[in-house]
């Protein structure tokens, strides 16, 4: 049997953006509200508080053109204020057409912040109310601070209602302003509510506080309320509000809800969102973060392979995403291999190995390697060929501004260990004046550096591997050796000992085939 069907309004554009720092343009204003009514489908918006601005006024203009001739304009409504005229034109001078009006859903709120007796305040309701139906604008009503209302005085709420139900009111909107429910008290209070009132249709609007959005949403649907608020990315004042994503999937998955998301819309808006917000999304965030689908320990990646062992009905493929398979010092054959076949590489046995050990070093020293940085990987490890008579045993770099650098180095020569300091221009600068003092009286020349090129994976971050490619001048010939590394300055000390490598393996041949 299919679950209830259950309509989300998303509030991104008006509680939202009371998140501190987040204030969004009226071109971005538009944008959001398509994309949510026309690409995510949501039933409702809210998008706008009545006389915030001018500005305020024309995005809403907009969105409603916009809505009108895409036959959507009941769907947005805008947040007003108990003021008689002056929320209700407003409103209708931006061409709407629902009012959602703020009224005080607990007797403290009323009685300490408004002055008002619950009779006082009802008057300034209803005629407001009656204003904007005789302008032709539909009415709901928040009763703001419901949820402190409904724990510390029900009279007051039940008196409220009962007046309320009166008046040409479509839904009653009962926020936990404060975020202070839990889902027990969530469904306890919507169910007394509902039982009460039954001929009314309540909204439930939580806050996130205690982190308990998400579950207090659930718990709603479950005392039979049809309709729950959310924003995009948890946006809202203080620890924000429902995030929908996580609400969408919650109700869908674990309580078999009949929604009407297009939820392969909802990982685009999340970005969207994101990006005109400032505000990041946690890369660990539910459903929307950037990591959330991709697998670190490679007991994880064998276990998909052998039968999707470690994979959910929270498929990424209903968010147009993908599976991916971290690679650092938790990885293992199976990680590296699933990351070979999304690139299309295939390696031999050996070569894989080697691969792998090589990238377990690496995330010895760095958090994570991506896929981009994989190709530089296997291109650098393939190139290590040939005995390696040099070896890096140990290096210290010391930099500061306005001084030169000073590089202490410990080095293995044949079976031979040397020590050594240089200084220079930079921490490469400085590893090649001590190599030099180790190699120049071996009678080594060290050849000339010709071109030193930097590069880093496309897409990448700060973070990323460094790909350090040099041209050196090798009497007659040209040679080209690459270093990778997380840090750029050994990147250049390994393409450095590469080279040295490959002058050091051919002076040993030419050497044995003169005694030959």
């Amino acid at each position: 049997m299919a679950g209830p069907r259950v309509k989300l309004m998303d509030v991104t554009l008006r509680d939202g953006e009371q998140t501190q720092g987040v204030s969004f343009s009226q071109a971005e204003k538009v944008s959001i509200a398509k994309a949510l009514l026309d690409s995510l489908k949501v039933d409702r918006i809210e998008v706008a508080s009545a006389g915030v601005s001018e500005g305020e006024r024309e995005a809403l203009v907009c969105i409603n053109d916009w809505a009108a001739a895409a036959g959507c304009l009941e769907r947005v409504e805008v947040l007003g204020f108990i003021d008689h005229r002056r929320s209700v034109d407003w409103i209708r001078s931006a061409g709407g057409a629902t009012l959602n009006l703020l009224t005080k859903g607990s007797e403290k709120h009323c009685r300490e912040q408004l002055g008002k007796t619950l009779k006082q305040h009802l008057a300034g309701i209803e005629r407001t109310v009656d204003y904007a139906r005789e302008r032709g604008l539909r009415v709901n009503a928040y009763l703001e601070d419901w949820s402190n209302g409904y724990a510390d005085s029900r009279d007051y709420v039940f008196a409220m209602m009962e007046r309320l139900q009166s008046m040409p009111i479509d839904h009653y909107m009962l926020p936990d302003t404060l975020g202070v429910m839990s889902p027990d008290e969530v469904r306890d209070s919507l169910a007394d509510m509902r039982a009460r009132f039954p001929d009314c249709r309540f909204d439930f609007h939580p806050h996130n506080d205690y982190g308990l959005a998400t579950a207090n949403c659930m718990a709603a649907v479950a005392a039979g309320v049809s309709t729950v608020h959310c924003t995009v990315n948890c946006l809202g004042e203080r620890a924000g509000n429902a995030s929908l994503a996580e609400v969408c999937l919650a109700l869908r998955d674990k309580m078999d809800a009949q929604l009407s998301i297009d939820e392969t819309k909802i990982y685009t808006l999340s970005r969207m969102v994101e990006n005109f917000s400032g505000k990041r999304v946690a890369d660990n965030a539910p459903i929307i973060g950037a990591d959330v689908f991709t697998q670190t320990a490679g007991i994880h990646a064998d276990g998909d392979s052998k039968g999707g062992l470690y994979q959910t009905a929270l498929s990424p493929r209903r968010f147009n995403r993908s599976h991916s398979y971290a690679l650092g010092k938790m990885s293992g054959k199976a990680s590296l291999e699933k990351n070979l076949e999304a690139l299309g590489i295939s390696l031999s046995a050996e070569d894989r190995a080697k691969v792998l050990k090589r990238i377990v070093k690496l995330g010895d020293s760095k958090a994570a390697i991506t896929p981009e940085d994989l190709p530089f990987i296997i291109a650098d490890v393939l190139e290590s060929k040939g005995d390696r008579h040099l070896e890096l045993l140990n290096c210290s770099i010391t930099s500061g501004l306005d001084v030169d650098s000073i590089v202490s180095i410990r080095v293995r020569l044949y079976d031979a260990i040397h020590k050594s300091t240089g200084a220079g221009n930079g921490g490469f600068d400085a590893f090649i004046a001590a190599m030099r003092n180790i190699l120049e009286p071996k009678d080594l020349d060290f050849p000339e550096l010709l071109d030193y090129q930097i590069r880093i994976p496309k897409g990448g971050t700060a973070s990323a591997l460094v790909e350090c490619s040099i041209t050196w001048r090798d009497g007659a010939r040209n040679v080209r050796t690459r270093g990778v590394n997380a840090n750029q300055v050994f990147a250049g000390i390994e393409a450095t000992l590469r080279m040295l490598n490959l002058k050091l393996h051919r002076r040993d041949g030419d050497s044995a085939a003169r005694c030959a």
